[in-house]
């Protein structure tokens, strides 16, 4: 699906906008909190598209904001985690160490912020680490709690 901007509302639906194109609309979001206008996701067809064509289009989208948000949406302390499957697991396996260790392995350093301007933080006791480590498992939590309610709360008859 393509984002679609100059919207201020959402507007679910399949539309039949030719003789041989339709339209899904799916979706409201904005770029920035402050935007005046946001965007919708929009996927156009040259038929008319099975509910089941709909819901493959739709979810796909979901998981794809879904996996978007939990890799690049956390900021820690001002800083943009990079919260990608290999830095989770780095994250948890020395976070695990230093739990098993009472912080003996401390300090460690990560590298957060994006590529262009790097942030290199160096955990020095386990109450810092634990914070960092414990609001980045509620994050991912509550996208993926968000993500499912968004998948539950879709009325499918909108688009038929």
């Amino acid at each position: 699906m393509e984002k679609i901007y100059g919207t201020t509302i959402r507007q679910d639906g399949l539309m039949k906008v030719g003789r041989k194109r339709w339209e899904l609309f799916y979706g409201f979001g904005k770029d920035n909190d402050n935007d005046e206008t946001g965007y919708n996701y929009r996927q156009v067809f040259s038929y008319k598209p099975t509910i089941e064509e709909i819901k493959d289009i739709i979810i796909s989208q979901i998981n794809k904001n879904i996996d978007e948000k939990i890799l690049s949406g956390l900021v820690w302390k001002n800083m943009p985690i990079w919260l990608s499957s290999e830095n989770q697991f780095n994250y948890k396996a020395a976070y695990d160490l230093a739990i098993q260790t009472n912080g003996a392995t401390l300090p460690v350093t990560f590298k957060f912020g994006v590529d262009d301007t790097p942030i290199y933080h160096t955990f020095e006791n386990l109450d810092e680490f634990q914070d960092f480590y414990t609001t980045s498992l509620a994050y991912v939590q509550q996208t993926l709690l968000d993500g499912w309610s968004e998948k539950d709360n879709i009325d499918w008859n909108i688009f038929s």
